[in-house]
């Protein structure tokens, strides 16, 4: 129990810590102020942006990971999840070393359409998404490989084609997983601070964010800190409540 214990408050004291040295009572306040609502409104629509780019290239990733039939699959597999391991900001840079203005692909961007993604928020959104993509594809297709394939079998025998069988039986099927990959990936990017830093800068209004507003504000104010890391803190826990009841059901 005492080995429990210390482990339970080395995880709980910092984070009550946080909300006793919180400034309540200027807290509307400061959530209305403009670096903060700029920062906030900001990642907000940069998260919501990198998920839809997450949701449209990897639901069809996680299908093929659980029902293509490819040579090296599991190999394959390894390499989608390798952002989940890798540091943020070594995958900042390797984002800069492709898409930058002198990178393998965003050379060709700029000369030829002059779109340069490092440091804009358009790069915010990027290397959002990159950190938060395998998420994403985790969750679907493990939603695929747990669904009874007889059913889109039945479709296919039917005579529907594989774009009508993916629309009205697969997906349907694995909403709830692709919901929770959803929600997990639009949190994800929204606390994402390595890579976004790295590769888009630390611009305000342009590319600071939440996690980056709240390194700035240490320094300078740090009620501010304080304020956006218990807006963060509180996305944390609507996130894991919004996921209980599927963890439970993975549980049962």
């Amino acid at each position: 129990m005492l080995p429990a214990l210390c482990a339970l408050a080395f995880l709980l004291v910092p984070l009550v810590g946080l909300l006793l040295r919180a400034p309540w009572r200027g807290l509307p306040d400061r959530l209305i102020n403009a670096e903060v609502g700029q920062a906030l409104r900001l990642s907000l629509v940069c998260a919501s942006l990198a998920t839809v780019l997450c949701l449209i290239f990897g639901v069809p990733l996680a299908w093929l990971l659980a029902r293509g039939e490819l040579p090296g699959r599991g190999v394959l597999r390894a390499l989608v999840t390798v952002p989940l391991v890798l540091p943020p900001v070594v995958g900042g840079v390797a984002l800069l070393l492709v898409l930058g203005r002198r990178g393998l692909i965003g050379q060709y961007l700029y000369e030829w359409f002059g779109v340069s993604l490092p440091f804009t928020t358009a790069g915010v959104v990027v290397a959002e998404a990159f950190v938060a993509l395998p998420f994403l594809v985790i969750s679907v297709e493990g939603a695929l490989r747990a669904a009874d394939p007889r059913f889109e079998e039945a479709a296919a025998t039917l005579g529907a084609s594989r774009w009508l069988t993916f629309r009205r039986v697969t997906l349907p099927s694995v909403l709830p997983g692709v919901v929770a990959g959803g929600v997990l990936c639009w949190a994800r990017a929204l606390g994402e601070f390595g890579a976004t830093i790295t590769f888009a800068g630390n611009f305000p209004g342009k590319t600071t964010t939440m996690p980056l507003a709240v390194y700035l504000a240490l320094e300078s104010d740090p009620d501010d800190a304080i304020v956006l890391s218990l807006v963060l803190l509180t996305v944390s826990v609507v996130v894991l409540v919004a996921l209980r009841e599927r963890w439970i059901r993975g549980a049962v």
